[in-house]
């Protein structure tokens, strides 16, 4: 009889185990990849971004990014230029919400003031990146629904639909990498149309303080319009004790001067 309801035991587990829905296990790998990167605090980190039209000519432009981890609400960042010229001194602040539309602000140094972004407006392009200003937000688990699709031997297939009507996507398709604490290694980018707009592609992974994985690079392909952005991440640094004081409208003014 024990052995009959060991048996039993198992065989429920099993099935509860396949019983799982594609939009349950979507969420439980999701949920995975938050728990994974929890825990980092705040950190800063220098970026040269490089901008290539659809003729191949490219220009650069350098930039620092600085983050506060939160648990009750989304993460908060300021990204600052430092140049070329035309865009020194412009700087983002955003304040990324788990539920609702997401609070940012644009500095423009040429008018010595901050703009407030509208949400209608949060699917244009970041300072003429291929990233939109919704792409600078925390990936927050809150802010999508999920269905699994498939698994590639390590790699997880997961379609996020944006809770927010006022996105610029109808859809995205993640990939995370489960042996490597779940990071992400592509993201597709889905148009209002369903059509395919963008690939992020994250590589050149490091891992830091034995559990944050960060990628040195992340590559930005419009398949529509033929361009692309690259982003290239160096010294990062996890010791910074940022506070809610440094992700003010006033450390935003300051942090363009």
């Amino acid at each position: 009889m024990k052995k009959s309801i060991l048996t039993l035991a198992a065989f429920s587990i099993i099935s509860l185990a396949f019983a799982q829905t594609p939009e349950e296990r979507g969420l439980e790998i999701a949920k995975a990849a938050e728990l994974a990167d929890e825990g980092f605090g705040s950190s800063s980190v220098e970026l040269k971004m490089i901008l290539k039209n659809k003729n191949g000519q490219t220009s650069e432009r350098t930039m620092t990014t600085r983050t506060l981890e939160l648990t009750e609400d989304g993460d908060k960042s300021l990204i600052a230029f430092g140049s070329p010229k035309d865009v020194k001194g412009t700087a983002t602040l955003t304040y990324t919400h788990k539920v609702g539309s997401d609070d940012q602000w644009l500095y423009l140094p040429s008018i010595k003031r901050v703009k407030r972004i509208s949400s209608n407006n949060k699917s244009g392009p970041f300072v003429g990146s291929e990233f939109a200003y919704e792409d600078l937000s925390s990936q927050e688990v809150e802010k999508y629904t999920y269905k699994f699709l498939e698994a590639k031997g390590n790699l997880l297939l997961v379609e996020q639909d944006p809770v927010d009507p006022k996105s610029g996507y109808t859809r995205r398709i993640v990939t995370y990498n489960k042996d490597k604490g779940y990071r992400i290694e592509k993201v597709e980018f889905y148009d209002r149309k369903n059509a395919l707009l963008k690939t992020l592609t994250y590589s050149d992974y490091k891992l830091y303080k034995n559990k944050f994985w960060r990628a040195a690079t992340f590559n930005m392909v419009n398949h529509q319009s033929n361009k692309e952005t690259l982003l290239k991440f160096s010294d990062y640094d996890f010791e910074v004790a940022f506070s809610e004081d440094d992700f003010s409208q006033v450390a935003l003014q300051r942090a363009g001067r």
